[in-house]
């Protein structure tokens, strides 16, 4: 079960949920938050990680704030600030990178709508962090600034719904084109009949069981791919 950790970051701390798999080590994968904040949801995810074999420790970059309402959901987001929330993102991996259970292993990073983007954004910002994966990405890039180039050897994989505009999206054809032109490399899936956020088993409106047992598969497949000591 997942546990309240806080870890280093911004010169101060923040808290997150952290889970260790049943056999006590394994790579670690940062796990980043949709506009709702640190939900059920996202604890579930982080134990979901964890019982898949992995150190899981999601940030919370909102910290202590959630909320289950759409427009105050984006109200929280676009008050969010971009660089410290990437620090809350990198002091997850440093974390994990230091702790006993992961044993210096990769470090990996998975998000859900804006999430998706940090977790994008976050391997150029964090030397740990060698592999990204975001379901939806949702966020413009203007408001990061990734530097692209620190994308060498890395990986990334990009889970596209119908609804955003599938991997067609200028966003999705800006991040795969300037991760490649980096030297690292990008997968791209789209799923069709979906709408965004279709992994979200708490948001019937849009979840999609088939599209997120794919896209689950997908993703533990690629990370143990990535991350195997």
């Amino acid at each position: 079960m997942a546990e309240r950790v806080t870890f280093a970051s911004n010169g101060g701390n923040c808290g997150g949920l952290f889970a260790v798999p049943p056999s006590g080590r394994g790579p670690g994968v940062v796990v980043i938050q949709e506009w709702w904040g640190l939900v059920p949801h996202v604890e579930s995810l982080v134990d979901r990680f964890a019982e898949a074999g992995f150190v899981a420790l999601a940030p919370d970059l909102y910290h202590g704030a959630k909320t289950d309402e759409p427009d105050e959901a984006m109200r929280m987001m676009m008050a969010l600030a971009m660089d410290p929330a990437a620090r809350d993102i990198a002091g997850a991996a440093r974390f994990l990178f230091e702790s006993d259970p992961t044993n210096g292993s990769g470090i990996g990073a998975v998000g859900f709508c804006m999430g998706g983007s940090l977790a994008l954004w976050s391997a150029t910002l964090a030397p740990q962090l060698t592999a990204a994966v975001g379901f939806y990405p949702a966020l413009p890039w203007e408001r990061m600034s990734p530097d692209w180039p620190n994308y060498r050897g890395k990986a990334a994989m990009i889970h596209c719904s119908e609804e955003d505009g599938t991997s067609d999206a200028a966003g999705i054809q800006q991040a795969k084109a300037s991760i490649e032109q980096a030297g690292g490399s990008v997968e791209t899936f789209d799923y069709p009949g979906t709408r965004h956020a279709f992994f979200n088993d708490e948001r019937p409106e849009v979840f999609n069981a088939s599209a997120s047992e794919t896209a689950w598969d997908r993703t533990i497949g690629f990370l143990r791919d990535r991350l195997a000591d």
